[in-house]
């Protein structure tokens, strides 16, 4: 059985936050308002990881109410989504994502995400895909006040 997922993540920016997208801190002014890191990538792909494997969402699992998780790596959320679905006897087939901002440019840091995320996810570097565009300097993303992805994926029955 295959099945297919999609997520959306958006955080917008905070001055007094550090910037970390797939897992990598980015170089930049200005980093993401939220309760973990404001990793809007592996928020996104974590959503279609656990959409696809029929688990809900993010919110669901990790709630910006718990203070467990103040401050956490999303490397670490993304970790224990995979385990959420390994044990419902799936596995990632491949995961394809886009980061979409007006600043900073990610294409220097897309072979660091890819590979932190390959670990966390425990899947090939060639099984992970993204890519990075602008909003065309339209809405609050082409304004620059924040900075959104969107991530789909495709799970494979493993027989457990």
């Amino acid at each position: 059985m295959i099945r297919a997922g999609i997520g959306y993540d958006v955080h917008s920016f905070s001055k007094d936050r550090r910037l970390i997208i797939g897992g990598v801190k980015i170089p930049f002014d200005k980093g993401l308002s939220g309760h973990s890191d404001a990793d809007v990538l592996l928020h996104a792909i974590c959503d279609a990881l656990l959409g696809a494997a029929g688990e809900g969402d993010i919110g669901r699992h990790f709630p910006n109410t718990d203070p467990a998780y103040k401050d956490i790596s999303s490397l670490e959320l993304l970790k224990r989504c995979v385990k959420t679905i390994d044990e419902k006897g799936y596995s990632i087939v491949n995961i394809d994502s886009v980061i979409i901002a007006e600043a900073p440019k990610f294409a220097p840091h897309v072979d660091k995400m890819i590979d932190k995320i390959s670990d966390a996810a425990k899947i090939s570097k060639g099984a992970i895909n993204i890519k990075a565009t602008t909003n065309e300097k339209m809405g609050f993303i082409g304004k620059g006040e924040g900075i959104a992805a969107y991530s789909i994926c495709i799970l494979e029955k493993t027989g457990k």
